[in-house]
């Protein structure tokens, strides 16, 4: 038997048929047939001499025209679609739309393209690759807020410094040095203890939080804006009105991974936050150039330029602030929290679906007054106060519970302003409580507040009676919560995982520093 040898190089550019590249048009969305496969070899090198393939012949290497051969891979990069192709001297790309080496000569052609180049380039130095799809809109408003926001500060900067004497010959250098240490050292020590007294709400009220910091960064400016009127009060006004920035700078920083979070949609948060630099430093420096042509225009009469402050404040601040809220509006955080949760478990049982990210963001809002607590049958997370009355059914409660229970519901009641009593719901945690059960036991007091107020004018009539309820309505409640509990067990499971598949975080209930309270189980 005659031994056979193999020789890469030589197989390589051997194929079972000959062939022939014909000269295709590429078309996005057309499969490409299969083609006999061939081997390359770390020997193998791409010559520029002109090389053409034949039917018959296979390889050839003699001079000619050849026939452009487009290959079946394509490349998209800074939105141009492109496509390799051999032209019979080199390997080059050449753009779906044209080429990559012809020239047009259209003038509206090229302005169009040009035009499209510019604002991929923009897009691509302001904006993520992998972001949700409201993120451009929220970059939107946010250039909105901090425009107004930076030239805002500009000018109260600039009346600050008329206030304290800078430029005037009668101004002492040390004394003016002495004020600015003193309020900014005073501002920081207040966002020290600011940020450590509600660090929990930063997480559960996040939109709240910042927008009601933002009002108050508002009025910090125009606060500087009267330094000049008051100078001898320069040192306490300035103060104050740095205590309030200084507060507001706080809970942006401590906000902003959660906001930039809602955005990454792969994990990108480093992208995220760098893009947000770059925009917060750009539209800064927007702001900057409208204060300085602001003062330009009104450099020849003093008395515009001394009223101009208090003649763009109020317009610059509705701006700033109107920016901040609807860029909130387009933050739509998948985080959990007690009433982030409630929204979604009231959901699923008046309607049988589970909400997303987004509609539960339109449904929560701002509240900043707070006006969503103030419902018929409210549900608290927490314990029992002993300030007011504890109903029977409370204790009933405590008296049921047992070891293999991580959490206990019963009635609650507290003060709503400052005569006025209330019912509600408590939800009492057990320590090692799991997301799973915090998820569980809400659920369970949505459904008993959804059957109370159906209900309503029955237990109402129970409530006037104050805290000893009747025999027949302390059965009502404990058959009420065991109705509930066979609720929670029957659809819990399929609830977790609809909401789990919409992208919420369903591994942890974020819980303000009243809800964090946990009970321990002692058995006597």
């Amino acid at each position: 038997m005659q031994s056979s040898s193999f020789n890469p190089i030589s197989n390589s550019l051997q194929f079972q048929r000959p062939w022939i590249f014909p000269e295709t048009h590429f078309t996005l969305g057309i499969r490409v047939p299969n083609k006999p496969r061939f081997r390359l070899t770390p020997r193998i090198v791409i010559r520029t001499s002109r090389t053409r393939y034949r039917a018959d012949e296979g390889l050839d290497d003699t001079p000619g025209p050849s026939t452009p051969v487009r290959f079946p891979v394509v490349l998209l990069r800074s939105g141009r679609v492109s496509q390799y192709v051999w032209d019979g001297f080199s390997l080059q790309l050449v753009g779906v739309d044209g080429g990559a080496s012809s020239v047009s000569f259209d003038f509206v052609d090229g302005f169009r393209t040009m035009y499209r180049a510019c604002g991929l380039a923009v897009k691509g130095f302001f904006i993520p690759k992998n972001v949700s799809e409201h993120y451009v809109l929220y970059v939107k408003w946010k250039f909105l807020h901090r425009v107004f926001s930076s030239a805002l500060q500009v000018i109260a900067t600039q009346a600050m410094f008329r206030a304290i004497g800078v430029g005037r010959t009668r101004s002492l250098a040390s004394a003016a040095a002495l004020n600015w240490v003193l309020k900014d050292g005073l501002g920081r020590l207040s966002r020290c203890i600011y940020t450590a007294t509600i660090a929990s709400s930063f997480d559960t009220n996040l939109k709240r939080v910042r927008f009601s910091t933002a009002i108050l960064f508002s009025l910090s400016i125009g606060v500087e804006l009267l330094t000049p009127a008051f100078p001898q009060y320069f040192l306490l006004l300035a103060s104050i009105a740095n205590i309030v920035k200084q507060i507001s700078l706080g809970c942006y920083l401590s906000t902003a991974s959660a906001v930039h979070r809602s955005f990454a949609v792969t994990d990108n948060l480093g992208e995220v936050s760098a893009k947000a630099q770059i925009q917060s430093v750009c539209f800064d420096n927007l702001g900057l150039i409208l204060a300085v042509l602001l003062n330009f225009l009104s450099k020849n009469d003093q008395r515009l330029q001394a009223a101009l402050p208090f003649v763009v404040y109020p317009i610059f601040a509705a701006m700033d602030l109107f920016g901040t809220y609807q860029g909130l509006k387009h933050v739509h955080l998948q985080t959990l929290t007690k009433d982030r949760l409630e929204i979604i478990l009231c959901t699923w049982i008046e309607q049988g679906y589970v909400p997303t990210p987004a509609e539960v963001s339109e449904m929560e809002g701002i509240d900043l007054l707070c006006r969503k607590g103030k419902v018929s049958w409210p549900i608290r997370i927490g314990c029992l106060n002993l300030e007011s009355q504890i109903p029977k059914l409370s204790m009933l409660a405590m008296r049921s519970v047992c070891n293999k229970d991580y959490y206990f519901i019963c009635m609650d009641v507290f003060c709503r302003g400052l005569t006025t009593n209330t019912h509600g719901i408590l939800l009492c945690l057990r320590e090692g409580a799991r997301a799973a059960d915090i998820s569980m036991g809400l659920l369970q007091a949505c459904f008993i507040r959804k059957v109370i107020v159906s209900n309503t004018s029955v237990w109402d009539k129970e409530i006037m009676k104050g805290i000893n309820f009747s025999d027949a309505m302390a059965k009502e409640w404990v058959g009420l919560v065991g109705d509930s509990k066979k609720y929670a067990e029957e659809n819990g499971c399929n609830l977790l995982k609809q909401m789990s598949s919409l992208g919420w975080a369903v591994k942890n209930v974020l819980l303000s520093t009243n809800e964090q309270i946990r009970y321990s189980f002692v058995d006597d």
